[in-house]
């Protein structure tokens, strides 16, 4: 359970210097927060289409006042306390007398969103589908109890975020509970064969409402089928202990556009002048928004003219091409770090049919070297099967990429959920050419992330284990950049240690942008160009082959 302490302790940093203008920082404090609002949002609204506005007018208020926040142990009841405005206020907004609750045909409503994405069966699944039945009040009550109970929330803070006391929550939270042991009730019997009940239902749409919760309650009630429960029911608190929260789908993106608004304007209507500061510097590439993507979190935001490249003042690198760092500069080691301390190349290497593989460990370069120039390739635009923003969780989950141009592959790397061997994803099927062009995003995954903490790195910390890769693979960064000419899939291959990844189609000027900023942006490090702008520049490492150097790296069937 995420106790105030754990969240004070976990948290309190990376708050506090998103306060004060670290991009990075927002970033996390937003990837990291996003799936407890799409839980609040999406249980209180069961999955109906305004969803994701919610969400995203949840996350830029609370970008918006994230300056206003005094305690950072409180971040959590003022998030959640700010989607319950967001949820309420756009009940009022809404002209019709009666609310329509329901989802557009073809589309999941929350309840089977649960039971699909967590695997949920008997009673629990009974639990999540009778949350169908409850009144949009109920609904929105259930979907911060199902966090107090799962161990996302406090009762203090539900209670903060309904705007009431500890002891009111209590009884409105009771007066929930036997509505929705109701609505259980409701749940079993509709699985069962009463014949009674198939004659009351021969007139029902099939959409949960509180007419018909009240008409198939009293005949349940009154029953001797319906009624009978021959199993002992569990009471749903403790069928909800622990339970996972539901993952934001892939592809989920919030779009947090400051659309006309100059700094100017933007300030007075509210924007924290550090925070929109932050925003101002680019992180990836140039949009008309700041744009927040779960499973990678990125934050964007358009910029006045952008000044011109930086001369190049260091060659680029392919393979072990980078300077070592300086001992003032080289972060703590990591245990990832001191297993691929050591080139070993493929057997296979020279079966590439053009270039270099990238087979070789690299050295990190020193923070203020700056990268060579990108070569600018053609373009023509890429195509996703995964669309604009495919995150990619789950081994077995792939991504097509077909046209010419430039891919972004963001790692998102989670040893506390569980760390150990790391496998690496594999490009296979390859028509065409494929390139590793660059690295960037501000840091290498085994650079340190933590102020306090000098065994934190993207790969893990002495606390939580650390994600190791296989012994002679290079190192990722935050951001990889591949360019294509052809079609490609790119899959997951995730076993032992938990890890995902952002695939965005990208362009030349995104990548040169990311790769540019360094140090003085507040990053730990400048990017690494790799691209000579020859045929020889380097494939990526784990390019499968007629005859792969490790079993491992081709793609596997999901057991999800």
């Amino acid at each position: 359970m995420r106790t105030d302490v754990h969240v004070s302790r976990q948290w309190r940093t990376t708050i506090a210097a998103a306060q004060a203008g670290d991009r990075r920082a927002l970033d996390e404090l937003v990837e990291g927060w996003l799936p407890l609002v799409y839980n609040v949002v999406g249980r209180a609204l069961n999955g109906h289409a305004d969803v994701d506005d919610v969400v995203q007018e949840t996350m830029l208020r609370a970008v918006d006042h994230l300056g206003t926040l005094r305690d950072p142990d409180s971040f959590r009841s003022w998030l959640v306390a700010i989607a319950m405005r967001q949820i309420r206020d756009r009940a009022r907004r809404r002209q019709e007398p009666k609310l329509d609750e329901g989802v557009p045909d073809g589309t999941a409503d929350f309840a089977e969103l649960t039971v699909l994405r967590l695997q949920l069966a008997g009673q629990r699944r009974e639990v999540a589908e009778a949350v169908r039945w409850l009144d949009a009040e109920d609904r929105q009550l259930v979907s911060l109890w199902w966090l107090e109970v799962s161990g996302e929330l406090t009762r203090r803070e539900l209670a903060a975020a309904v705007g009431i006391s500890r002891q009111h929550a209590a009884v409105r939270v009771q007066r929930m509970k036997e509505r929705l042991e109701t609505s259980r009730g409701i749940v079993r019997a509709l699985g069962g064969a009463c014949p009674e009940l198939r004659e009351l239902t021969a007139r029902w749409d099939g959409h949960p409402d509180s007419v018909w919760r009240k008409r198939l309650a009293r005949h349940v009630r009154g029953c001797g089928y319906c009624g009978d429960t021959r199993d002992s029911v569990v009471p749903a608190e403790r069928l909800l202990a622990g339970i996972a929260l539901v993952p934001v789908p892939v592809g989920f993106t919030l779009s947090l556009a400051l659309g006309g608004k100059t700094a100017a304007a933007a300030t007075s209507a509210g924007w924290s002048a550090k925070v929109l500061g932050a925003l101002a510097k680019p992180a990836v590439a140039v949009t008309a928004g700041a744009t927040i993507v779960a499973g990678g979190a990125y934050v964007v935001v358009q910029t006045p003219d952008r000044p011109a490249p930086r001369t190049a003042t260091a060659p680029t690198a392919a393979g072990t091409g980078a300077p070592a760092p300086t001992p003032a500069t080289t972060p703590a080691p990591s245990p990832s770090a001191s297993l691929s301390a050591a080139p070993s190349p493929s057997p296979s290497a020279s079966a590439a049919r053009y270039g270099s593989v990238v087979d070789a460990v690299d050295r990190v370069p020193d923070p203020d070297t700056r990268p060579g120039t990108l070569p600018h390739r053609p373009e023509t635009g890429i195509t996703s099967t995964g669309g604009a923003h495919a995150v990619l969780n789950h081994r077995g989950d792939d991504v097509t990429l077909t046209g010419r141009g430039y891919v972004l592959v963001r790692w998102q790397i989670s040893p506390q959920y569980r760390a150990g061997s790391l496998v690496m994803p594999s490009w296979t099927g390859l028509k065409g050419k494929l390139f590793h062009v660059a690295s960037g995003g501000g840091r290498r995954m085994d650079d340190r992330v933590s102020g306090t903490d000098a065994s934190a790195t993207g790969m893990g910390s002495s606390a939580t284990g650390y994600a190791v890769l296989p012994a002679g693979t290079q190192q990722m960064w935050q951001n990889e950049y591949f360019y294509v000419d052809g079609s490609v899939t790119f899959t997951v291959n995730e076993r032992g240690a938990d890890y995902g990844v952002s695939v965005f189609p990208s362009t030349w000027d995104a990548v040169e942008k990311d790769v540019q900023d360094g140090p003085p942006d507040g990053l730990i490090r400048y990017g690494l160009v790799r691209d000579d702008g020859k045929d020889s520049a380097p494939v990526p490492q784990y390019l499968t082959r007629g005859t792969p150097s490790d079993p491992a790296t081709v793609a596997q069937r999901s057991v999800v």
